[in-house]
């Protein structure tokens, strides 16, 4: 008799076994819901309020952009630096184009995006194909494009925009059933991405269940998306009750949707992770790894330039100094939100939420008062932190 039909099936593993094996996803989430609490109580309840979470939005909508592109850029192997430059850029030759030549604005966030697509493939052509270190390539970038944008605006700042243009970072989504008070079809929609996020993570679950793959606990998978669900729904109903969603916040939702999709459902986004876990090995197996570097640039350098066409949108105008220091802010959210400075490791939920910390952190501390000099040195702390605790997990596995 076959006695391996005796042995009993292996339990899923205790609770606190899945915490440890999942603590880079879920740690991060826990963060950001302590964070905000802690801002919440230590702010009077000003962080939550309508107007300062719109605006917490706003602010940080550039950032997740391009964290969103950054965080393929890590997972891949590499780094760019000059993000921050390439906003910069872009937003001025927006200004150049639209305030001085009277360009349609439509036509020049097509060429925007166009160009930004250019640079970026430009420096993924030297890091792909002819082996130069990513973090020269895109240093010399940053120091090129900050010249570039000196020049092309004569060191002066170009604005204002027209209003068309500006309702790109400053418009709201309009209530079709003009109710007083809240913006009814803002909550709709909120309501409806809660629910579908709840069906696909369900949906999710039932296939894992089904390949005999699924290992997180009931109790873990019901908490968090309990938590997921009612945060959006909230957090809608709180925008909702000021002016809306924000059209930007649109943009970002549809972006997170997409790049989360291509990085999770699909050959390219599972190639992407392989070059950055084995670059060699991946090449053996087929991979054209060049190929997927170079694209990953494009693509970061595309995502810069809507950034800059938000940025220059929101400041109404454009300024020799934008995008400065950005790349460290787009940086830093990548790898507090879980990506490995290794690559290989990271996802575009973990990046946005990164990116999310960070702007709780600088808004809170506004609020406080807490001068920028350690507002500066608490964020470093912050990375470091995040940093550790990825060397120190990379060890134990």
């Amino acid at each position: 008799m076959d006695q391996t039909t005796n042995i009993p099936a292996k339990p899923e593993g205790s609770s606190w076994k899945f915490m440890r094996a999942h603590m880079r996803e879920y740690g991060i989430l826990i963060a950001l819901v302590v964070i905000m609490a802690f801002f919440q109580i230590m702010t009077g309840g000003i962080l939550l309020k309508p107007v300062n979470l719109t605006n917490l939005i706003l602010q940080n909508s550039y950032i997740i952009i391009m964290a969103i592109g950054m965080l393929l850029v890590i997972v891949a192997g590499h780094i760019d630096l000059s993000v921050g430059s390439v906003l910069g850029f872009v937003g001025a030759l927006a200004a150049v184009m639209i305030v001085n030549y009277d360009i349609n604005f439509v036509v020049t966030s097509v060429v925007c995006l166009g160009v930004g697509a250019l640079i970026g493939a430009a420096q993924g052509y030297w890091i792909a194909y002819m082996k130069i270190p990513a973090f020269i390539v895109t240093l010399a970038g940053m120091l090129v494009f900050k010249g570039l944008t000196l020049w092309l605006l004569a060191g002066q700042s170009v604005g204002p925009f027209p209003k068309t243009f500006q309702l790109l970072s400053s418009g709201f989504i309009p209530d079709l059933f003009g109710a007083k008070g809240i913006n009814l079809f803002s909550m709709f929609l909120g309501c409806g991405v809660a629910a579908l996020l709840l069906w696909l993570s369900i949906r999710a679950r039932k296939n894992q269940q089904a390949n005999g793959v699924a290992d997180e606990p009931f109790a873990f998978f019901a908490a968090k998306n309990a938590i997921i669900v009612v945060a959006v729904v909230y957090l809608t109903y709180l925008m909702a009750t000021f002016r809306g969603l924000p059209n930007v916040f649109i943009v970002m939702a549809l972006l997170i949707a997409i790049y989360t999709f291509i990085a999770q459902r699909t050959t390219i986004g599972r190639r992407i992770y392989a070059i950055g876990g084995n670059e060699k090995a991946a090449k053996l197996s087929g991979i054209k790894t060049e190929r997927l570097v170079f694209l990953t640039f494009a693509n970061m350098g595309m995502l810069a330039a809507l950034a800059g066409l938000v940025f220059a949108a929101r400041l109404n105008t454009a300024t020799p100094k934008a995008g400065q220091a950005f790349e460290l802010d787009v940086i830093a959210a990548v790898f507090i939100g879980g990506a490995s400075m290794s690559g290989g490791v990271g996802t575009i939920i973990g990046a946005v939420i990164g990116a999310f910390i960070m702007g709780v952190m600088n808004n809170g501390m506004s609020i406080l008062g807490v001068g920028i000099d350690w507002q500066q040195v608490i964020k470093g702390l912050v990375l470091l932190a995040a940093v550790i605790f990825d060397v120190y997990n990379r060890k134990k596995s």
